[in-house]
C-alpha cells in the first residue's frame, strides 16, 4: 500500500468537500478546541508552510509545548490566508511528502482524517474515507508516537476494536469498539465521538462523566 498516494487522495477529497463550505460555516467552531474551521484548514497547510528552522524557533517561543506552537502557527496561517486560499493550497500540495520529524506519513494522513471530521461533523456533514486511511490513522493514534506528538490517550489496559474496518489493537481486558473514525476522534480527545463507542473500556478513556 502506497501511503503517500493514499494521503494525496484524502487531501484532494477533503479539499473538494471544503470547497462547498459557506463563509458562515468557515467561521464556526470546529471540534478542535479553540479553532474555527478556517484555522483547521490553515493548520493542514503547515507541513509545507513552516520550515524546520521556523518550527524550532516557534517551539522555543512556546517553551517546548508542541500544542502551543501548533496553535500559534495555525492562527498566524489563518491570518495570512483566507479559507479559499487554504483549500487551494491544500489541493496544490496534496502530493507533498513532507512529514514531521520522526513521525512518517501516518502523521499527516491522520491529520487529514481527523481534522476533516473536526470541520465537517459539527456542520452535519461527512465524507467517505478510504478504509486503508482509517486503518492507518487508528494504528497511528494508538502508537507511542501519537501519544508524544498528538497527545493521544493511552490504550494501556484496553483492546480497541474497529467495527467498520478489520482492525483490533491492544490486548487489554477492557474493550472499546466503534467506527474507526470515532475511535480516532475519542482517543484524540474529542468527546463528541463517545456516543458512537461501546464497551466497558469507554469509561477508561479519561473523559469526565
Amino acid at each position: 500500500m502506497d501511503l503517500f498516494a493514499l494521503l494525496a487522495s484524502e487531501r484532494q477529497h477533503l479539499a473538494d468537500e471544503l470547497d462547498q463550505l459557506t463563509p458562515t460555516q468557515w467561521s464556526q467552531p470546529s471540534l478542535c478546541e479553540g479553532w474555527s474551521n478556517h484555522v483547521v484548514a490553515a493548520h493542514l497547510n503547515l507541513p509545507w508552510s513552516v520550515r524546520p528552522p521556523a518550527f524550532v524557533i516557534g517551539l522555543l517561543r512556546a517553551r517546548g509545548s508542541i500544542d502551543r506552537a501548533m496553535d500559534r502557527f495555525s492562527q498566524e496561517m489563518a491570518d495570512r490566508l483566507d479559507p479559499q486560499g487554504c483549500v487551494d493550497l491544500l489541493r496544490a500540495n496534496a502530493t507533498s511528502r513532507l512529514t514531521p520529524p520522526g513521525m512518517g506519513v501516518e502523521a499527516p494522513l491522520t491529520d487529514v482524517v481527523v481534522h476533516g471530521a473536526d470541520v465537517l461533523r459539527p456542520l452535519g456533514r461527512s465524507r467517505t474515507i478510504a478504509p486503508d486511511a482509517l486503518r492507518s490513522a487508528l494504528t497511528f493514534v494508538t502508537s507511542w508516537k501519537a501519544a508524544k506528538g498528538f497527545g493521544a490517550r493511552s490504550i494501556d489496559g484496553l483492546t480497541v476494536e474497529a467495527t467498520d474496518v478489520d482492525l483490533r489493537l491492544g490486548s487489554g481486558a477492557a474493550v472499546v469498539s466503534g467506527p474507526a473514525l470515532a475511535l480516532c476522534g475519542a482517543l484524540l480527545g474529542r468527546a463528541d465521538f463517545l456516543s458512537e463507542l461501546s464497551g466497558d473500556g469507554v469509561a477508561r478513556l479519561g473523559f469526565e462523566s
